[in-house]
Formats: structure tokens, C-alpha cells, sequence
């Protein structure tokens, strides 16, 4: 059976390795070329296609005429997309004669949309999932056709997720495959009435409001800690990031909320009286002592 495979980051590579081990003939792929502005901290789809000797092309329009002839003149079974990060028109889908298929890092119907893990750890939830499922018109909105669930730890950060993340949807895939190719492809109900739809999230969306809760500052950290952009506050124009942080469980100083040195340890004092440890402060991408954050602090003042 024949494949074209739309992908990008580790769960693009994990699946592609799981259709060539399940035996599936990848014809093509279509993936992104790396943005220079981008942290690349995940692994290369295109290196991935170099080793197994697929061809793969990097068009900026999943929608150019030119790539569904192509697709087309492949007569493909199956279209599959893992973390592409683009819509795919529904015409192109219908070239697939067995059926079209995404990699979703949510338990549908939630989290449908974008960074579905650095949503599902800045509210707070306690587990998310990896699910295949059939494309549709609306993103993420076609019926399911497998789920794998992992937990979210209370200290973990969306990138340790991710981790879990990717080896669930190695394994959602592995296990759904035989029965896709068998023709016996699982219909369940993805209900969108359950569930939400979330946008992309821009670096600026990191700043941190003091105000906030204790666990609600300490979420938005573990959402975009490094090697995503950082949940990040101000002292004059100057940014700090914090790279590294827990929850400070008896933190007793009467301080006004924000950033605090308090017996030679960095802490943000939030909203509730209560604050976070940070172990790692970056500024300029560079730690910043506690001693050296209390001399500022001070000019500040």
C-alpha cells in the first residue's frame, strides 16, 4: 500500500518510521523547511526521508496546484499528516482512496487546534493523549479512529510531555495501522461539543502577571519553559526568563508580588501570598545570580 505523508517535528518522524515497519510504500513527503528565527530542538523529518530514501519536498502551499497533480499522478491509498503544520484542502484529501489521517497531541474532542500540549498544561490538566483520526473540512474535527492517553505530572513541563506525547502517538499508530490496512478502519464519535478549539500561541503570550495565582504564574511557566520561549516579567525595560522554577511550599515573607531575593533564593511572589522557587533566571539567554537580581532590585526601587 502506498502512502504521501505530511510531516514535521518528532511525532512526524516517529510515524514515519512505524508505516515503514508496518510495510507501508511512503511515496513522498511533504514537510517545512526549519524556520531561522525558530529554536530547533526536535528532530528532522527531511533527515529522516535522506536515510529511508523518500523523496520529500517543502512547498509553502499545501494548496498549490502543482502538488496536488503530483499527489495525484502517486494514486496514493493513504494521505497521512503528522504535526504538519498547515491545513490540508479537503480536495487534496479526497486523492486518498483508502482514507486521510492526522496525528492530533490531544484526546480529542479537546484541545482541538494548535500547541494542543502547552494548552492542556497551562490550564492545569492532569493527563492529554495523542489521537488518530480522520481529516475533515474543520481542523481536527473527523471521527477518531484510535487514542492514546498519558499523564501530566505536576511538575512537568509541556516540553517533558511532548516526550510522552511523541511515544504515544508512535504507539497509537502502531496499533491502528492493521486495521486500517485490513479496511477495517474504527469510526468513533469525536463529539466537538465536548471539547474546544485553540489557537497558536506567540512568544508575547508569556508574560507573567504577578497578580496571578501561585499555580496559575507556576502553569504558565511549565507551558512554555525552555526550549519553548519562557514565561518572562520585566524589571524597567529590561526581560527575565525564567528557565527553571517549582512551587515554593512554605513561603511566608510579607512581599508585594513580583520578583523577590529572599536568603540568597530568586522567588516570584504571585497574587495569592504565595510563590515560585525559580532555580534558573535568564537574562540575554545568561543565569542571573540572586545576588546580582537583589542589586537591581534595589536600583529599581
Amino acid at each position: 500500500m502506498r502512502a504521501v505523508v505530511f510531516g514535521y517535528h518528532n511525532v512526524g518522524v516517529r510515524c514515519l518510521r512505524v508505516l515503514a515497519a508496518r510495510g507501508i510504500e511512503v511515496a513522498l513527503v511533504v514537510t517545512h523547511e526549519d524556520n531561522p528565527a525558530e529554536t530547533i530542538w526536535f528532530d528532522s523529518v527531511a533527515q529522516t526521508c535522506a536515510e529511508f530514501g523518500i523523496p520529500s519536498i517543502t512547498p509553502t502551499d499545501p494548496a498549490a496546484p502543482e502538488l496536488f497533480e503530483r499527489i495525484r499522478a502517486l494514486d496514493p491509498d493513504f494521505i497521512f499528516s503528522f504535526y504538519y503544520r498547515h491545513m490540508l484542502p479537503v480536495g487534496l484529501l479526497a486523492l486518498a482512496k483508502k482514507g486521510a489521517y492526522n496525528m492530533h497531541g490531544s484526546l480529542l474532542p479537546k484541545y482541538r487546534g494548535r500547541v494542543p500540549v502547552n494548552w492542556a498544561v497551562l490550564h492545569g490538566e492532569t493527563e492529554t493523549g495523542a489521537t488518530l483520526h480522520e481529516m475533515a473540512a474543520k481542523p481536527d474535527a473527523g471521527a477518531i479512529v484510535a487514542q492514546t492517553m498519558v499523564p501530566i505530572l505536576p511538575d512537568d513541563t509541556a516540553y517533558e510531555v511532548f516526550g510522552k506525547l511523541t511515544v504515544a502517538a508512535e504507539q497509537t499508530l502502531w496499533q491502528a495501522l492493521p486495521l486500517i490496512m485490513a479496511g477495517q478502519t474504527p469510526h468513533l464519535p469525536n463529539d466537538l461539543s465536548h471539547g474546544s478549539y485553540f489557537g497558536g500561541r506567540r512568544p508575547e503570550d508569556g508574560r507573567i502577571d504577578w497578580q496571578q495565582p501561585a499555580q496559575t504564574v507556576y502553569n504558565l511557566h511549565r507551558a512554555v519553559a525552555p526550549p519553548y520561549p519562557g514565561a518572562w516579567t520585566q524589571i524597567g525595560t529590561t526581560t527575565y526568563v525564567i528557565g527553571k522554577a517549582r512551587l515554593a511550599g512554605n513561603f511566608s515573607a510579607d512581599l508585594p508580588p513580583g520578583l523577590a531575593v529572599v536568603d540568597n533564593c530568586i522567588f516570584g511572589v504571585c497574587g495569592d501570598g504565595r510563590a515560585i522557587r525559580i532555580e534558573t533566571l535568564l537574562c540575554d539567554a545568561q543565569p542571573v545570580t540572586a545576588q546580582a537580581l537583589q542589586i537591581l532590585l534595589a536600583q529599581a526601587d
